[in-house]
């Protein structure tokens, strides 16, 4: 008996295969030479009258056929299709991370879903703030939140100095050249916070999201195994349509 996977598998080629069969069939039916025929002969009015040979035209496509080749054709779609929903409904496995069963009998639609999520958290997680390596943090549970450990540097501040440079005479005044020096007036203690995440932290989120990926597809592939319950519906469903 065939499993779900061998179903999923083919389910793509005879969705595109029934499309265009259908396309080709609708295109069929809207062209109404190909569907009308004629047949005609010519009798002269007297015996010595012109002989004209009979005419004819073959009806080329006749609708209650084209009907019969696309419930063929649906017919395996509907079936493949059912085939795959009714056993996604009974598919299911355990989802489970070193030895450890997070998720027990998990519908293979769920876990479809689960691979998807598990992607953008990776993604969500790897750009998440980093702390700065070139400080050093500690957690200060008080503000609930990272920081480094208190830095005194100087705040200092420019104070102009008189340079003489000739002593004033009774002929010229004092030559006199201003300078400025900084001076130290005070002290700045600094202590940075941060709300971002050290390294560790973030490379512990990405490698547990990592294993749960790969749990995850485990999982998938597992309920993917599951015989399927080959359902037989595209019969009943054309024989009602076109019947």
């Amino acid at each position: 008996m065939p499993r779900l996977n061998q179903i999923i598998a083919v389910e793509k080629g005879v969705k595109a295969k029934s499309l265009r069969e259908l396309t080709d069939a609708h295109h069929q039916v809207q062209k109404q030479p190909l569907l009308s025929g004629i047949s005609r002969s010519y009798q002269p009015k007297d015996e010595d009258g012109e002989q004209l040979p009979p005419e004819s035209t073959r009806v080329q496509v006749k609708a209650e056929e084209v009907l019969r080749q696309t419930a063929a054709t649906l017919t395996r779609l509907f079936d493949v299709t059912a085939t795959k929903d009714w056993t996604n409904c009974v598919a299911r496995a355990d989802v489970t991370v070193d030895g450890r069963t997070l998720l027990r009998e998990v519908p293979v639609t769920y876990l479809l879903f689960l691979e998807k999520q598990l992607v953008d958290l990776h993604t969500f997680v790897k750009k998440l703030p980093v702390l700065d390596a070139a400080e050093s943090w500690t957690f200060d549970g008080s503000s609930d939140s990272w920081k480094t450990d208190p830095v005194r540097t100087v705040k200092t501040k420019k104070v102009p100095f008189n340079h003489v440079k000739a002593e004033a005479t009774d002929k010229h005044p004092a030559q006199v050249e201003v300078f400025y020096e900084d001076v130290a007036v005070g002290y700045w203690t600094t202590v940075k916070f941060s709300g971002a995440l050290p390294a560790r932290r973030v490379n512990e989120l990405l490698d547990r999201i990592d294993k749960l990926q790969q749990a995850v597809k485990f999982a998938r592939e597992e309920a993917n195994g599951t015989e399927v319950d080959e359902r037989n519906v595209g019969e009943v469903v054309f024989g009602y349509l076109f019947g």
